[in-house]
């Protein structure tokens, strides 16, 4: 099991991003809404490398808002392999990987992100090292289809995204009322 050439992965929301500031994050990954201001959280982070990307949290289409797009997941990629390309400069590394609440956009990236650096990792190992990192981790899964497509796991990711969904729902049943008033119902119905 590799870990993105990086010692410690941390999920959170915009909320949680304070009480990080002290845990030495070297890398970090922001995925959020396009009108969202700069957040100033990141002033009392020690030195770090910052990729910004800007989309709405939604699976379908909506008037005024931005689908994640197979180019979103492109820059996380290419995120990953610019981790995998500095490893050898660094002896230990803090990735964090947030978005508005550290459940849906950052999750599928940091999916996105293992799946990259463990290529050979069975897709539900992935999904299970994703809950341990972000107990209430629900991928999005627009995302993880462009994952999917893009690392060549042929559907198998996607597959898996779907079993993590039915685990999701067992463990806490409240997903299921929540996504479905989020207007992702279709989530919902991929694990049933």
């Amino acid at each position: 099991m590799k870990t993105l050439a990086i010692s410690t992965l941390t999920i959170c929301g915009i909320d949680e991003l304070p009480g990080n500031s002290a845990r030495e994050v070297t890398h970090v990954l922001s995925v959020l809404d396009p009108d969202r201001a700069e957040l100033e959280a990141f002033g009392s982070y020690g030195e770090h490398h910052r990729v910004t990307l800007r989309f709405h949290d939604i699976i379908d289409p909506r008037p005024g808002q931005i689908m994640p797009a197979p180019e979103h997941v492109g820059a996380v990629l290419r995120f990953g392999e610019g981790l995998r390309e500095t490893a050898a400069a660094r002896a230990a590394g803090h990735l964090l990987v947030h978005c508005h609440m550290g459940i849906s956009r950052s999750t599928a990236a940091m999916t996105a992100l293992m799946a990259q650096a463990d290529p050979d990792e069975h897709e539900d190992g992935l999904f299970a090292r994703l809950r341990e990192i972000r107990p209430q981790a629900w991928p999005n899964s627009v995302m993880i289809g462009f994952a999917d497509e893009q690392l060549g796991r042929k559907g198998r990711l996607t597959e898996a995204l779907r079993r993590h969904y039915a685990h999701q729902i067992a463990v806490q049943p409240r997903f299921r009322t929540w996504m479905s008033d989020l207007g992702r119902k279709r989530e919902i119905e991929m694990a049933l």
